[in-house]
């Protein structure tokens, strides 16, 4: 088992445990400090949705800044008890953690959020398959976060409005581009 520090916020330097399973892969520091400064250091009364959530570290940087609510989809039960342990320890009341497949929870809820972060196991096609969803699951105005093992110019309407690389990844915030 590894560790990953939260970077900002009130629960800044807080160390979170990362269970072992294939394919989890917790965002950089780095990376994380970068899209955060895009987002705004204050999250205060956003929604957000954090797809395949892995470690959670982005939904609990997230929550970190202030969000009203964050959302972690997992699919790994091993990963699950990882994210059920961190919220416990926070004390994350805000943070709700789903045991499920990530574009089923796409299809099949009614909500709606200020942001999704999408940050997939890499080469298994998950950001083409969230992508239809994408519309039903922002508000007007929200925005996606994409992490990817290429760069992603644009999904559909979602265009590209920041960017970076670290090393083999790829990070984009992305916006409709009618708004």
């Amino acid at each position: 088992m590894s560790r990953v520090r939260i970077v900002g916020g009130q629960w800044r330097s807080r160390l979170l445990e990362v269970t072992a399973a294939q394919g989890l892969r917790p965002t950089p520091d780095r990376v994380r400090e970068t899209l955060f400064n895009w987002l705004g250091q204050d999250l205060e009364g956003e929604h957000c949705l954090d797809l395949f959530a892995g470690s959670g570290i982005l939904g609990f940087e997230a929550a970190s800044r202030g969000t009203a609510a964050v959302v972690l989809v997992e699919r790994s039960p091993r990963a699950v008890d990882a994210l059920h342990k961190a919220a416990k320890t926070l004390q994350a009341s805000q943070v709700e953690i789903v045991c499920g497949d990530a574009v089923r929870f796409a299809q099949d809820t009614q909500r709606q959020f200020d942001g999704v972060f999408v940050d997939p196991p890499y080469e298994q096609g998950w950001i083409e398959r969230v992508h239809p969803w994408l519309d039903k699951l922002l508000r007007p105005g929200g925005w996606v976060y994409v992490e990817s093992e290429a760069a992603v110019a644009n999904l559909g309407d979602w265009q590209t409005v920041k960017r970076g690389r670290a090393g083999m990844v790829h990070f984009h915030l992305m916006r409709r581009s009618q708004e």
